[in-house]
């Protein structure tokens, strides 16, 4: 065995050490909690605890953490040490099953959204066990859920989970209807995560990108993307022993890493592992993310996660490719057969209803201030929800609301006319980049959440949507005399009613999002457009439905997604005023100075000279200089006007009507003159820099 097939979870506390190091009768009673959702014994939990606590420490560990992901979205620990003064002066090295499964933070220094105030202080974490606890930094991290003291979730984990038993209840129903006594389901998630790598010398003499994470000035560079030439090419040294690095560090956490390449853009890359159940990828999401960002600085670069760090080029996303299946099979496996596969013809179905139904919420779940700028941009899907399900299921579909028989397609084998080059069956799906919520063969991919977002919203919707289109269809036929009958009647007025979802065409032009508006699809094209229909009685009596969030908690959310949208506004237009008084003004001034005094020089030693070029450009920076003062006072008093208002809509609006149309104005003036400024005056470093290291 390989040196990495040895070191692969040495640093997680997984089934493997569960088995070797706990009681047998332990190690069975932690599996169905595990495995089948049955609730844990507190005697278990002791004894869980005094052989995770031997093993970590085995390892290194000098300390404990309840690793936990509150309303920001990162995620979040406070460590305590293992050990324990004695009477004797002596220390030993404890920990219980108290500790392992309840923890204490400060519950009002986290984002509630009203939910806790400031002197409330007391909430707690609760061990999440179908999570694996995991050593970083010397730390037993423990996966654990954030609730408030009077029970509120103040975290992404708990609706998530609960999300997780929704679905799986009601696919379990539907299941027993086709003859299947399943336990349970569950839905499984493979997260793509695109990012950049700059240097950090670069990085720490920008201070838009320190303080935030996107560049708030810079002109086009000289050079793009244009030549398409980065997107798989060859990785380069610095770059590579990053990635090696990050491989190896994610391996020994159990983090299933399969795929690195170059993308798109200029210093972009993605990396990509192979699916895990729905917490438990995103917690290895949330920790790739951060190894991600310490690892590069060992290799004297910086990670930038932002969605749109830099303008006019591609930003990153972080794709979220879901599934459903039981512990034997796919549900959305379609089968060599798709047409006469009735049992996968309603999870079908049930996806395209809930997606249609529930356009809004999944909106929403990506909705950003750094996405707002992605969305519908060259290389993301509009801000249109659509569903691309591929020339073969479009046919079936079609075929069914015709009331017509599918002609079943032969297997198409490439053949590329070149004899020693093997034939191979083509897919039964082309891929298409430009839809929000593509089928790819036995998963959906959901494009549109934002490379830096929790993707735990994004699921705990999709797992709740489509628990409620299951229940549909088994209160539609649980009673029926014919089930396969009033199965395809059904599966035929579902896919009717919502096939204005499904488009498999360009999602970037414009005919298609006039398509959709002529389809009553919605375009919410902002966070501020969208944050509103959290709030719609529809979505609230779904989550209220499934016990997924109640009304204080979605409320809670609401109040969160503005505040925080309004908070990293004003900091990106703080930020930009600063730069441009304390930086970029003095450095246009100086150089007309330069400017100024060379055409002084020149007519003082040759007063018959004209020095046309030289005062175009000095007019040049001096409306220049001029525009951004101007600018910067419009940004200023913008800041002024949204910093004051209460309301919490109303204050987001203001930020997105004002200060960003005021942060546009200034950053064309400032742009303008980086092209004319000389390099040397010039107080940042620009695209051409950043972007094109060796």
């Amino acid at each position: 065995m390989g040196r990495i097939a040895e070191e692969y979870g040495t640093l997680v506390f997984n089934d493997h050490t569960m088995q070797e190091l706990l009681p047998s009768e332990t190690y069975k009673a932690l599996s169905k909690t595990i495995k089948q959702g049955k609730p844990l014994d507190p005697d278990v939990a002791n004894i869980v605890a005094h052989a995770m606590k031997e093993w970590a420490v085995a390892h290194g560990a000098t300390h404990y953490t309840h690793w936990f992901q509150p309303l920001s979205g990162i995620t979040s620990e406070k460590h305590d040490a293992f050990v324990s003064p004695q009477g004797d002066g002596r220390a030993i090295m404890t920990f219980s099953g108290k500790a392992l499964i309840q923890g204490e933070p400060d519950a009002s220094s986290f984002p509630s959204g009203g939910v806790r105030a400031t002197f409330e202080a007391r909430g707690y974490t609760t061990w999440d066990p179908t999570s694996y606890a995991f050593i970083k930094d010397e730390v037993l991290c423990i996966p654990t859920a954030f609730c408030s003291y009077t029970g509120e979730a103040l975290d992404k984990k708990t609706p998530l989970l609960r999300s997780m038993e929704a679905i799986s209840q009601q696919a379990c129903k539907v299941l027993a209807l086709f003859g299947q006594d399943v336990l349970r389901v569950t839905t499984t998630v493979g997260a793509e995560q695109e990012y950049f790598l700059i240097r950090e010398s670069d990085y720490e003499q920008r201070q838009d990108l320190v303080l935030t994470g996107r560049t708030l000035f810079g002109a086009p560079p000289c050079k793009g993307q244009e030549l398409e030439e980065h997107y798989f090419g060859a990785i380069r040294p610095t770059v590579n022993e990053f990635m090696k690095e990050l491989d190896e560090a994610l391996w020994k956490l159990g983090v299933p890493a399969k795929t690195k390449h170059n993308e798109v853009a200029p210093c972009q890359h993605e990396l990509a592992p192979t699916y895990a159940i729905s917490n438990v990828a995103i917690d290895h999401n949330l920790l790739t993310m951060e190894l991600m960002r310490t690892i590069a600085s060992h290799h004297g670069l910086v990670c930038l996660q932002h969605e749109k760090p830099f303008e006019g080029i591609n930003g990153s996303g972080k794709h979220n490719n879901w599934s459903i299946a039981t512990d034997t099979e796919n549900l959305l496996d379609p089968g060599k057969t798709p047409a006469s596969n009735l049992r996968f013809l309603v999870f079908l179905a049930a996806v395209i209803e809930a997606v249609d139904d529930y356009q809004d919420l999944l909106r929403i779940t990506v909705a950003s201030a750094g996405n707002d700028h992605r969305l519908g941009a060259n290389e993301a899907p509009p801000a249109v929800i659509s569903i691309f399900l591929g020339d073969e299921l479009e046919r079936v579909i079609n075929a069914i609301i015709a009331g017509e028989e599918d002609q079943t397609v032969e297997k198409v084998y490439m053949d590329l006319g070149v004899k020693v080059l093997p034939n191979f069956e083509r897919d039964n799906t082309d891929r298409n980049r430009t839809s929000p919520f593509a089928f790819t063969g036995n998963k959906f991919e959901f494009r549109m959440p934002g490379s830096q977002i929790n993707l735990a919203d994004a699921n705990t919707i999709l797992n709740t949507i489509v628990a409620k289109s299951l229940k549909n269809f088994h209160t539609a036929v649980k009673d029926a005399d014919d089930f396969e009958k009033a199965t395809f009647d059904w599966v035929r007025t579902t896919l009717t009613e919502h096939a204005r979802i499904i488009f498999n065409g360009d999602g970037y032009t414009d005919e298609w999002v006039e398509e959709a508006e002529r389809r009553g699809l919605l375009n919410l094209k902002s966070t501020v457009d969208a944050a509103p229909h959290m709030l719609d009685p529809k979505n609230i009596a779904l989550f209220k439905e499934f016990g997924v969030l109640d009304e204080v908690e979605n409320r809670s959310r609401y109040e969160v997604k503005l505040d925080t949208y309004s908070k990293l506004i004003n900091i990106e237009g703080q930020t930009m005023s600063h730069m441009t008084k304390r930086k970029i003004a003095p450095a246009v001034n100086a150089f007309a100075e330069q400017v100024a005094d060379t055409v002084n020089a020149k007519k003082q030693a040759n007063p018959e000279l004209r020095p046309t070029a030289d005062l175009k450009l000095l007019d040049k920076l001096n409306d220049g200089a001029n525009e951004i003062s101007d600018a910067v006072d419009v940004l200023d008093g913008a800041l002024a006007k949204a910093q004051g208002m209460t309301d919490a809509l109303a204050k987001a609006r203001s930020y997105h009507d004002d200060v960003l149309s005021a942060m546009e104005r200034l950053r064309a003036a400032c742009d303008q003159m980086e092209t004319i400024v000389s390099t040397k005056a010039w107080p940042l470093p620009t695209y051409n820099k950043i972007l094109f290291y060796c």
